[in-house]
């Protein structure tokens, strides 16, 4: 057999057996796809989870074969963005990992409330924000701190890579489970009960809302915002990104920070690259800016 032969064989060999063909050579092309426009790396070890996921959205299509969903995708950007957001994992829930709203809330009764008091600019960007649980967590420890914030310059952008994810959050709709972690006395003020579509839901305050701006944006492209931000969540979305993309996106954010601005990240996540000197910790996973840190 040719060595040709041999890789031909190699591309056909099943990567898992189910309901239609997936073949190694299907997943690596996904896989590439997915690097390419999105940063996330998917080893092998994804190959069940990746077929699980998109098997769901072959049969949402009509589609037979993973070559079929594959052109399908290559042509159709809402399919895209649906393929993106079946294979991240979009696990979220309001004030995860609390210390970093308890050191924002610090952060609000200090210099930046004051700042905010004293007519300043004051912006904050969560680069992942998923369904909205992390920007209304925001939001909410916010105006814990200062109730009339939404009369002040403060501004929330959320920003994620799934179009679907951010209608969701832009919604503020959640049942009455995801809203556990959120403290008694918040829900009370600042949460809703509703019906929609004959189904008891809760609803995040137009008041909260007022403080967020949702957006789709896709890390691995063009930022259109200008900055500077006083604070960047970005936290649990790095990790899926190889280390040379991880180092640049650490770069990105200290850019666009104002000086002594906070930068907070996911437990699993570490600074890396050229951004490390221009840091100190400040906390379990957050990060300061230092004064004079290049821009």
């Amino acid at each position: 057999m040719t060595a040709s032969a041999r890789a031909q064989r190699a591309d056909d060999a099943i990567a898992v057996s189910g309901e239609f063909a997936f073949s190694k050579a299907d997943f690596r092309e996904i896989a590439k796809f997915v690097k390419d426009t999105s940063g996330i790396e998917l080893s092998e070890s994804k190959a069940s989870l990746v077929y699980s996921r998109l098997a769901k959205r072959l049969r949402a299509r009509g589609l037979k074969t993973f070559a079929e969903y594959r052109d399908t995708v290559a042509n159709d950007d809402g399919e895209r963005d649906r393929m993106l957001s079946a294979l991240t994992t979009n696990v979220t829930k309001f004030y995860r990992e609390i210390h970093h709203f308890e050191h924002l809330q610090k952060l609000f009764r200090g210099p930046l409330g004051d700042a905010a008091k004293r007519g300043e600019r004051i912006r904050i960007w969560s680069a992942a924000c998923s369904s909205g649980q992390e920007p209304y967590s925001v939001a909410l420890s916010i105006l814990s701190v200062i109730p009339d914030a939404p009369k002040l310059d403060i501004k929330i952008l959320a920003t994620d890579l799934s179009s679907d994810v951010v209608n969701h959050g832009r919604k503020g709709l959640y049942r009455a489970e995801e809203l556990q972690d959120i403290p008694a006395d918040v829900r009370k003020r600042w949460i809703t009960p509703v019906v929609v579509d004959g189904e008891n839901q809760f609803s995040v305050s137009e008041t909260a809302k007022a403080l967020i701006t949702f957006r789709d944006l896709n890390l691995m492209e063009r930022w259109p915002m200008q900055g500077p931000f006083q604070i960047i969540f970005c936290r649990n979305v790095v990790i899926y990104f190889d280390q040379p993309t991880q180092a640049k996106l650490w770069q990105r954010f200290a850019t666009l920070l104002s000086p002594s601005g906070t930068l907070y990240i996911g437990h699993s996540e570490r600074l890396s690259g050229p951004a490390v000197p221009q840091f100190r910790a400040d906390g379990i996973t957050t990060f300061q800016l230092l004064k004079g840190a290049a821009r």
